[in-house]
């Protein structure tokens, strides 16, 4: 601290003398004097993910995420999910409450932490009333609670990020939400989606990443598209781009990377959101908003 006073003294001392043409080092000076350091622990609301649908009037700051199993661009905190989406809260304060209860429970798990970060295709179960839900993307790119049955609520499905070799020659697979499995089947590969029970936290089943396997797309802007795997481009030294069909025969492409697989075939392991992932064009949804109108009317 001391020494960053004594910077801004010199650099102060600098600026203010009359006859004297500032050295190029002080810009470094200020530089080195506003660096920030270590970890930010708040987050602006404007500077919020779009996604997470805050209004900008409701204050000037947001939730800041925990570090956890999804990236802070790519989840959805725990006090957004009770108190905007589910309103089972109205306050902050109230959420606190709620989770301190312990009748929160994500992947299994009970979470107190307010701001846990929840993401794609994770289970939020609540005890008190019985509910389970599973965050998914609508067809406009957005995360929404998706109502499951319990039988559902028991597992969840994984991307594969890698599968390599460990210490000691001991095969493993780690998944998109930071998950390592170790001593998994041979043929499971990197981008193949497993299923995993979430008692045990063991792999069921696994699906390969194949031509005419069903997919959702997780991120771009096709995100929470869904549709059938038609074609690979591969491209050494860059990224694989994949092309695919929806439910009404559009096409459209998006990197390899963004691609989820949810089901073997046509026919989905989980049960889909509202929409099954027809994005419409402005033009489409303008004519069935009139649509809408003129049979209200």
């Amino acid at each position: 601290m001391t020494i960053v006073k004594s910077l801004r003294s010199t650099i102060c001392v600098h600026s203010l003398a009359p006859d004297r043409h500032p050295s190029p080092s002080c810009g470094f000076l200020l530089r080195l004097a506003t660096m920030a350091r270590g970890l930010k622990k708040h987050l602006k609301r404007l500077n919020a993910p779009r996604h997470w649908m805050l209004d900008k009037l409701g204050g000037a700051f947001a939730p800041k995420p925990s570090p956890g199993p999804h990236k802070e661009r790519e989840c959805l905190p725990l006090v957004v999910m009770l108190r905007n989406r589910l309103k089972y809260a109205l306050t902050y304060r109230e959420v606190v409450a709620i989770v301190m209860q312990r009748l929160i429970s994500i992947d299994g798990k009970v979470r107190t932490d307010k701001c846990y970060p929840a993401g794609f295709m994770d289970v939020i179960s609540i005890a008190k009333t019985n509910e389970n839900f599973r965050l998914l993307y609508d067809n406009k790119g957005r995360f929404t609670l998706h109502n499951i049955s319990a039988e559902e609520a028991k597992y969840k499905l994984c991307k594969v990020r890698s599968a390599q070799f460990g210490d000691k020659g001991v095969p493993h697979i780690t998944t998109f939400d930071g998950r390592t499995i170790r001593y998994p089947d041979p043929l499971i590969k990197a981008n193949d989606t497993v299923k995993i029970n979430l008692e045990t936290g063991k792999v069921v089943e696994f699906i390969k990443f194949d031509i005419g396997n069903i997919v959702m797309v997780t991120g771009g802007r096709n995100r929470g598209r869904i549709g059938v795997i038609q074609h690979r481009e591969k491209h050494k030294g860059s990224f694989d781009i994949i092309h695919v069909t929806d439910a009404t025969g559009q096409q459209f492409a998006t990197r390899m990377g963004n691609v989820f697989t949810v089901g073997q075939g046509t026919k989905p392991w989980i049960t889909l959101p509202r929409g099954k992932g027809i994005k419409l064009s402005i033009v489409e949804e303008a004519k069935k908003r009139g649509q809408a109108l003129k049979a209200a009317a």
